[in-house]
């Protein structure tokens, strides 16, 4: 059972992966700057980051050992969350990318 177990962690974690490698890339073809960066082939972990402007910075990190979501502006951390709370923000976040919200210099629209 504990093998199986490890096994789906591991097919959900790469499949984490590659989400958040083709929604950097989304972000960055609407004007948001964006990366995923991964070590190795394997997608067994990955460091997402994106600027929503006005020194407003997400970034999310997802490996064997957990998954973070830290939200920072002006260089202080707003929030972190972990876990299916940190899954549930970044889904949040590519709503801004499904309703097709670009960013605007005056008003950056920021996940809830």
């Amino acid at each position: 059972m504990f093998i199986r177990l490890a096994e789906q962690h591991r097919k959900f974690v790469q499949d984490l992966v590659l989400n958040l490698k083709a929604l950097a890339i989304v972000l960055e073809n609407r004007g948001y700057l964006a990366s995923c960066y991964t070590c190795g082939g394997q997608l067994n972990s990955a460091s997402f980051m994106v600027s929503l402007g006005d020194d407003h910075l997400i970034r999310f990190l997802v490996s064997d050992y957990g998954i973070t979501w830290t939200e920072m502006r002006d260089d202080r951390e707003l929030m972190k969350l972990e876990g299916a709370e940190a899954i549930s923000q970044l889904q949040e976040l590519a709503n801004l990318v499904k309703y097709q919200i670009q960013p605007a210099h005056s008003a950056v629209p920021q996940p809830s």
